[in-house]
């Protein structure tokens, strides 16, 4: 029985952006596409570390390398995000690399509001409730899926 409902909780989990949500999250990060990776990492890394210091130590002093991962993992998300199903694997090795960083299940939350409002900041005029909505659902996935994996 534990594994039908794991396997409903993970179906749930992946079966909830329609092709609009999909559409209007692929379509605004292409609007980052032009953007170095390293500007949008420092808006939102320093967006999560002026909100959350304690969070400053999980991460390297030289930030080079984790801008390139963050931004770049990013990108094959939104790629992907219509063919989640091929990135579940990497999703959940992510997981487990990040609990052995020290990462709890709080500290998710604090990574998605400083993604969205990094997201907000480059989108400007373009960024709306639709938009906010469709991140919002697209980041819970991502973050519920990666939760579960570090359990």
């Amino acid at each position: 029985m534990d594994i039908c409902r794991k396997a409903f909780r993970l179906c749930s989990i992946y079966c909830v952006m329609t092709e609009n949500e999909i559409k209007l999250v692929k379509s605004s990060w292409a609007h980052f596409r032009h953007v170095r990776p390293e500007v949008i990492a420092d808006a939102f890394y320093s967006k999560l570390f002026l909100d959350n210091p304690s969070v400053r130590k999980m991460f390297p002093n030289d930030m080079t390398e984790q801008n390139v991962k963050v931004v770049t993992m990013f990108n094959l998300i939104v790629a992907r995000l219509d063919r989640f199903h091929e990135l579940i694997d990497t999703v959940r090795h992510l997981a487990v690399r990040h609990k052995g960083y020290g990462v709890k299940e709080g500290h998710y939350k604090l990574v998605g509001d400083a993604l969205l409002w990094t997201l907000k900041q480059g989108l400007d005029d373009d960024w709306n409730d639709e938009v906010e909505a469709a991140w919002k659902k697209c980041y819970t996935i991502l973050s519920e899926t990666m939760i579960e994996a570090a359990k």
